[in-house]
C-alpha cells in the first residue's frame, strides 16, 4: 500500500509568515486557557458580600474564555501546524501568570482578572501586524473578536475596583 502525503498548504500566505502567525496564536492560545484556568478557580473559591455577583460573573468569564480556545486552535491548525495542548507548553508559552496557589480575597481575584485580560489583549494587538503584512483576513479577524472581549471585560472587572 502506498504512503500518501498531504499536499502543500497553498492558501496565498507563505510558510514563513503562516509559521510566525501560528507561533503567535499559540501564545494567544496558552494566554487563553491560563485565564480561563485562573477565572474557574477563582469562581469555585470566591467568597464574601459579593459572592452571588462574582460567581457568576466569572461563570460567565470562565465558558467565554472556554469556547474562545478552540476557534484559536483551529486557526493554528488551518495554518499548518500543531496546536499547543499541555499544561507545559501553556506554561513555557503563555504570558498570564498562573492563578496564586491560595485563593486571594474577592477584590484580589478581580484585580488579577483585569491583568490577565489586558495581558491577553496585548498577546493578540502584537499579532495584528504579522497578520497585516500577510493578507491573513481570517487571523485579523478573529484578533479583534478577541480584543474586543478581553478589552471590555477588563473595563467591566475594573469598574468594579473603583470608589
Amino acid at each position: 500500500m502506498a504512503k500518501t502525503t498531504a499536499p502543500a498548504i497553498n492558501i496565498g500566505i507563505s510558510e514563513k509568515d503562516r509559521a510566525a502567525i501560528a507561533k503567535g496564536l499559540s501564545h494567544l492560545l496558552a494566554d487563553t486557557y491560563t485565564l480561563y484556568l485562573t477565572t474557574h478557580n477563582f469562581h469555585w473559591n470566591v467568597t464574601g458580600p459579593m459572592f452571588n455577583t462574582l460567581h457568576t460573573m466569572f461563570m460567565t468569564q470562565y465558558t467565554e474564555l472556554w469556547n474562545a480556545v478552540d476557534p484559536i486552535a483551529e486557526r493554528v491548525r488551518s495554518l499548518g501546524h500543531p496546536a499547543p495542548g499541555s499544561y507545559a507548553q501553556f506554561g513555557k508559552l503563555a504570558s498570564v501568570p498562573d492563578a496564586p496557589a491560595k485563593p486571594p480575597k474577592a477584590l484580589e481575584m478581580v484585580r488579577i482578572l483585569v491583568q490577565g485580560h489586558e495581558a491577553v489583549a496585548r498577546t493578540a494587538r502584537s499579532l495584528f501586524p504579522l497578520a497585516d503584512k500577510a493578507g491573513d483576513e481570517p487571523t485579523a479577524d478573529l484578533l479583534t473578536q478577541r480584543l474586543t472581549v478581553h478589552e471590555q471585560t477588563a473595563w467591566m472587572l475594573r469598574s468594579l475596583l473603583e470608589d
